[in-house]
């Protein structure tokens, strides 16, 4: 059975919806991608509409904005700090938009969607 991103079966009650349609492929769920820090590896993928996302499973590289020159570069990976989003995510150590990594010129916040965008961009902190 497909993922499915439509409606919940159930109201917050409990109560159940009357079904009046079934599942549509624009409401399709795919699997997250969790990117870690390892050697590059990146998938397209079409999506809705013809579009495509990449998708952004391991790098080693991040692209740097510092914001008191407003410069941009492109630097290593040394480590994952943390990551706020979830304990298991942090745990996990899985690189997602709002994590800490740390950096050959500091530790960066990550400002992209690496599983959605392809790219990992984030700035200096």
């Amino acid at each position: 059975m497909a993922r499915s991103q439509a409606r919940s079966k159930r109201k917050y009650t409990g109560k159940k919806y009357r079904y009046f349609r079934k599942k549509r492929k624009r409401e399709l769920e795919r699997p997250r991608i969790d990117t870690t820090i390892g050697e590059e590896k990146k998938k397209k993928q079409r999506v809705l509409g013809g579009n495509i996302k990449v998708k952004l499973f391991s790098t080693k590289f991040i692209n740097i904005t510092d914001p008191s020159t407003n410069k941009t570069s492109k630097v290593k990976i040394l480590r994952f700090e943390s990551n706020q989003a979830s304990k298991d995510l942090n745990r996990r150590h899985i690189l997602t938009k709002g994590a800490i990594v740390e950096t050959e010129l500091g530790n960066a916040k990550i400002t992209s969607r690496p599983g959605q965008s392809g790219t990992m961009n984030g700035v200096l902190i």
